[in-house]
């Protein structure tokens, strides 16, 4: 199991905590606090973008968490999609953001259990779009016409990058032989492979649009989306299904009262905005993903 080696604790006064450190409020029958039964609750996110700029969204996320719970959280990004599934599976996470298609398969392996998204400001669960994109100029206009010519991909397992895609380009009656795909590594990284001249096409989302636009990275206007997706519910948070029914509550109850501000900034990330408080949501909000799965005939191997 791969973990990128970074790992960010709670610091101030949460640092000081021990495991009877919490408060009252959350202690369980056994004397152990509900919130903070090892002392710490360790939190995983995907790399659905450059950590430079998911590594401090993600930790204003993290340490909002902690405070709420009056626990100390490790914040963890993880390698891929593979890594956060197997750590979970293996009880190195507690808790864990994943995309729509990876939690289909933690749910299966690791008993993950989906409790907060990000939420729009009607309170509803926010969702994002896959997308094929060429150049302006290009001869390619649709999926059908990518024959022959080469496609960039994000990475194994992700839901926008590959699995949509993959499933686009089989509804057109292409073959996987047909067109030149390939893994870039990333959502930017296949972006960026377009945006070069690289490759022929390339996938990319709502949210990855909207940040290489935002930071002048990408000009849309030079480019053209030739496909896109049905909206897709946004990544969800979960726990490790096997902890204690208590501490999951807790959990869950404290992300769904965290102010907009505390999860903003990678809501942005998401392309979420404005900013607004999580939304709960279970298995029923992903079950389009869990059939995109068994059409897929996708299992976590897959990653």
């Amino acid at each position: 199991m791969r973990l990128r080696p970074l790992v960010l604790t709670v610091t101030g006064a949460l640092a000081a905590l021990s495991l009877t450190a919490c408060g009252a409020d959350g202690e369980a029958a056994d004397g152990k606090s509900a919130t903070c039964p090892g002392g710490r609750i360790r939190f995983g996110v995907e790399p659905f973008e450059d950590p430079a700029k998911l590594t401090p969204a993600a930790k204003v996320l993290a340490d909002a968490l902690g405070e709420r719970l009056n626990c100390p959280v490790e914040l963890t990004i993880t390698e891929d999609y593979a890594a956060e599934v197997l750590a979970l599976q293996n009880g190195k996470l507690d808790v864990a953001m994943f995309g729509p298609l990876g939690y289909v398969f933690a749910s299966q392996r690791a008993g993950a259990e989906a409790i907060a998204s990000f939420g729009d400001t009607g309170g509803k669960v926010s969702s994002y779009t896959a997308g094929i994109w060429v150049p302006a100029d290009s001869a390619v206009r649709e999926i059908k016409d990518l024959a022959g010519h080469s496609l960039a991909l994000s990475s194994v397992g992700s839901t926008s990058g590959d699995a949509l895609p993959r499933k686009a380009l089989a509804d057109a009656g292409l073959k996987t032989s047909d067109v030149k795909s390939n893994y870039a590594g990333g959502h930017a990284e296949a972006l960026l492979a377009l945006a070069k001249g690289t490759v022929d096409a390339a996938e990319i989302n709502s949210q990855q649009l909207a940040s290489a636009t935002q930071s002048k990275t990408f000009d849309p206007a030079k480019f053209r989306k030739i496909w896109a997706s049905d909206p897709i519910p946004n990544d969800p948070i979960t726990v490790r299904g096997n902890l204690d029914p208590a501490f999951k509550k807790a959990v869950a109850d404290a992300l769904l009262h965290l102010p907009s501000e505390k999860v903003g900034q990678i809501g942005a990330l998401l392309n979420v905005s404005p900013a607004a408080p999580l939304v709960a949501v279970d298995k029923s909000t992903y079950q389009p993903l869990f059939e995109l799965a068994a059409t897929l005939n996708l299992t976590d191997k897959d990653l």
